[in-house]
């Protein structure tokens, strides 16, 4: 086969628009399962997708056409360089065109082969997986799972000369643990980015302590609670936040960062506490794409904006909101800097307590495992509803009492912002409902002093 970066070279060899940049993705994936504590499958996949950007100039802007496939040999380029220089041509102006990235200083190396990974990803863990499924035989515990590890090299070249590459380890590990009658059910979830920090027996414990307490049944009626949230719940509401702070949007007001008059809510207080909501593309142990590398365009981001560097953004600072989301051209036209999305979030309040010590520290309140079923009700409010899963737990004088029933929750992030009145110690957490899309989070246990669980729900 071919060097991918001799395909890329071809690519942009054979364009004849006035501008063209191909990104490609090579990814590797491996993968273990298992059921009712037993190794059920294993794994490995490779796949590439090769994208061409090609952008034809006019005296109304620029016009793009994107095509993607995956590509394995020269002879398959041509077609695809054909093809998108002929949508580039019946497209119209894009309004966010902007001159492609020129080439700057960076110590990517382009030459190198993709990274790749496989099952002995797994040598370890697996060890510990075998461990831990016999153990759980042994007390009645069954356990069912998956551990996924991904790596994906992502080359992006320009005719301006830009070259750039990223190698991006993913990995995720989500465990269940169910009682022998199917009764009881409860879940964790951890991201890593080898497997080589995950601790599986750690977790079936915690696991088997959360069905111990759910031995006991609580029925309690809707209402709102003061509520304790582990970290893979808040993952899941600030990435709601997150995904939606599109600065365009906010100034058009169809988004829950929008104020009166056509203005947005940068520098108003979100927050009473001093809560600092960041992306940083080099944060220990979240690393993620330093560059802009997208197929696409939005509000946030764009085709043009291809290769542009990714810098350290707070979006919100010291409970302050301070920056949104937009890409090159929406900024220049408003004086602004643009901010593109970054591939990791992190929610930090100087906190120090630990979930358990949030857990000790309550008189009466709910505790939550995590949420699910997560859908929009009012953009410009960012009301959200959903569900409860795998364990709400009572929680009287320091202690969990029981478990009591599931609800469906109706609740804005950002305004829950306003009623957190405790916040511990940030650490890396999967969320649940967006594990499959965005992974690199770290967050701390909140206390809310007023969650609002709408109404009792069936759900198991």
């Amino acid at each position: 086969m071919t060097d991918i970066q001799e395909l890329i070279e071809y690519a942009l060899s054979i364009s004849d628009t006035d501008g063209c940049i191909v990104l490609v993705e090579e990814r590797t994936e491996a993968n273990l399962r298992w059921a009712n504590n037993d190794l059920t499958t294993n794994g490995q996949m490779t796949s590439r997708s090769f994208t061409v950007i090609s952008i034809i100039d006019g005296p109304d802007g620029s016009s793009p056409g994107v095509e993607s496939r995956s590509i394995t040999t020269a002879a398959e380029i041509d077609q695809l360089v054909a093809d998108s220089a002929a949508a580039a041509r019946s497209a119209g102006p894009a309004e966010d065109s902007a001159p492609l990235i020129a080439p700057y200083p960076n110590e990517d190396g382009w030459d190198g082969p993709p990274s790749v990974t496989g099952i002995e990803v797994f040598h370890a863990f697996a060890q510990s997986l075998g461990q831990a499924l016999g153990e759980a035989r042994a007390v009645d515990l069954l356990l069912y799972g998956f551990a996924e590890h991904v790596l994906t090299t992502t080359y992006l070249a320009s005719s301006t000369g830009l070259r750039r590459r990223w190698d991006q380890p993913t990995g995720r590990l989500e465990l269940n643990g169910k009682s022998r009658d199917l009764t009881r059910s409860a879940w964790a979830g951890v991201p890593t980015r080898d497997f080589s920090d995950v601790d599986i027996i750690a977790l079936v414990a915690g696991l088997s302590q959360r069905l111990e307490w759910a031995k006991r049944k609580i029925d309690l009626p809707a209402g709102r609670y003061e509520t304790i949230l582990p970290p893979t719940a808040v993952a899941d509401l600030m990435v709601n936040a997150y995904w939606t702070a599109s600065a365009r949007d906010a100034a058009e007001g169809r988004n829950v960062y929008a104020a009166s008059n056509g203005r947005i809510r940068v520098g108003e207080r979100l927050s009473p506490l001093p809560l600092t909501l960041r992306s940083d593309p080099a944060a220990a142990g979240l690393q993620c794409a330093p560059f802009v590398a997208t197929r696409s365009s939005g509000s946030e981001e764009s085709l043009f904006d291809n290769g542009l560097p990714l810098a350290a953004t707070d979006w919100i600072t010291d409970g302050v909101l301070s920056n949104l989301m937009s890409n090159r051209s929406w900024s220049a036209q408003h004086d602004g800097e643009p901010r593109p999305p970054i591939d990791n979030l992190t929610l930090d309040g100087g906190g120090t307590a630990t979930l358990d010590d949030l857990i000790a520290s309550t008189k009466r309140g709910l505790l939550l495992t995590c949420l699910w079923y997560i859908r929009e009700v009012d953009p410009q409010t960012l009301l959200l509803t959903g569900l409860t899963r795998d364990g709400v737990y009572l929680i009287e004088d320091g202690k969990v009492v029981g478990a009591v029933n599931n609800y469906r929750f109706n609740e804005s992030p950002v305004d829950m912002l306003s009623r957190i009145t405790e916040v511990g110690a940030s650490v890396p957490t999967l969320p649940r409902e967006w594990g499959d899309y965005f992974t690199r989070t770290a967050m701390p246990p909140v206390r809310v002093s007023d969650f609002n669980m709408s109404t009792v729900s069936q759900a198991k």
